[in-house]
């Protein structure tokens, strides 16, 4: 009635929360007189985790946004005397799961102590990720923005992402777990599901900067500032895992 709860100022309250919230679990949890020292050194081991999903997800999720909208405008549809529809595309990302799926459990189980550290697979998902933007990328840099893309490039950009959700998404679950005070076990998986949501928030914010003149521009930082994300991730493990008081 009064012109407020409009759709754009409902997208940004989302937003807000999305970051508020799990802001605030993390405060409840480490302030509280349940947890633990230890349990305290956890916390702060899982929240670089925490922001390095919240990075991940924020480009995974958009496969079924932008990269959607990237597949019906920007894409080769008659490619080897098949048409191919852009809803097609939307299936990799659970083919790719269910094929690979099975191969990083072996490997993980095969490398055994071998294998790199959480906060490592969490880097090695974003360094995915951060590739999967910038693979994106590339048909436009050779070939202009006006120019329709081969649409091998897409499924090669769901490809590397499904890498990367590979090695964060199981281990998160499994690190939030291990990580968790134990007066806060459910809530701390609540908080993990959190980071996608948050991610989503951002999403809401961040794809309004996409259009065909900017598309480059948009991949390229997007997927830039994943890799250095990355890179401080990697560097910064050891003394994460320091934190992490026995959690491997």
């Amino acid at each position: 009635m009064f012109g407020v709860l409009t759709f754009d100022t409902f997208i940004k309250l989302v937003g807000v929360l999305g970051i508020l919230i799990p802001t605030a679990y993390f405060v409840v949890m480490y302030r509280s007189p349940k947890t633990t020292p230890v349990e305290r050194s956890r916390l702060i081991a899982y929240i670089p985790l925490f922001i390095a999903s919240i990075m991940f997800w924020a480009i995974q999720e958009q496969g079924s946004t932008i990269l959607a909208n990237f597949a019906d405008k920007r894409t080769e549809l008659d490619f080897a005397g098949i048409h191919i529809s852009p809803a097609w595309f939307q299936s990799l990302n659970p083919l790719f799961i269910i094929i690979f799926a099975p191969v990083f459990a072996w490997l993980w189980v095969k490398l055994g102590n071998r294998q790199p550290t959480v906060p490592q697979k969490f880097s090695l998902g974003l360094l995915f990720a951060g590739l999967s933007f910038l693979i994106i990328l590339l048909p436009a840099y050779f070939g202009g923005a006006a120019s329709l893309v081969n649409p091998l490039w897409l499924v090669l950009s769901y490809f590397v992402v499904v890498i990367g959700e590979l090695c964060l998404s199981p281990v998160g679950l499994s690190a939030t777990t291990k990580l968790a005070p134990a007066a806060f076990s459910a809530q701390t998986m609540s908080l993990w599901f959190l980071s996608n949501a948050a991610a989503q928030a951002i999403n809401a914010q961040i794809v309004k900067f996409y259009t065909p003149e900017t598309e480059m521009l948009y991949f390229g930082v997007i997927g830039g500032v994943a890799l250095l994300l990355s890179l401080l991730l990697y560097v910064l493990s050891p003394k994460i895992q320091t934190f992490m008081k026995g959690v491997k």
